[in-house]
């Protein structure tokens, strides 16, 4: 799977998730499609995407036995890796909230990401 096609499993999975979870009208920025999220976030998705899927080939597709939990927490501690690489020092505190302070939706929404990397990594 090329990078730009893990990034947008990652895009496609997010807002299938923020639809999902979110309780209410999400933020615009939320549900952006593809072709207007900015190059820093889809390089992010990227990124994010090949951990998940080098976590589940490295561990010979075991990871895939994790709880929806350590699935979500994983998700969440690598895209704060990215608000870092992208923002340095400028990064927007609720870019790099850790996992408990996130809000429910966002973490449902992160192990549903997760879960759309083992799906998508399958066949590989």
């Amino acid at each position: 799977m090329s990078d730009i096609e893990g990034a947008k499993v990652f895009r496609e999975a997010w807002i299938a998730g923020v639809r999902k979870h979110f309780d209410g009208e999400p933020k615009p920025s939320y549900v952006t499609p593809w072709q207007d999220t900015p190059d820093w976030e889809r390089a992010a998705a990227g990124a994010v995407f090949d951990q998940v899927a080098q976590l589940l080939a490295h561990s010979d597709r075991n990871a895939s036995r994790l709880s929806r939990e350590q699935k979500s927490r994983f998700v969440a501690t690598a895209w704060t890796a990215q608000m870092y690489k992208h923002f340095g020092e400028d990064v927007k505190p609720g870019y790099v909230a850790d996992w408990p302070e996130l809000p429910r939706w966002q973490q449902e929404t992160d192990a549903d990401i997760f879960e759309a990397v083992e799906d998508a990594t399958k066949e590989a």
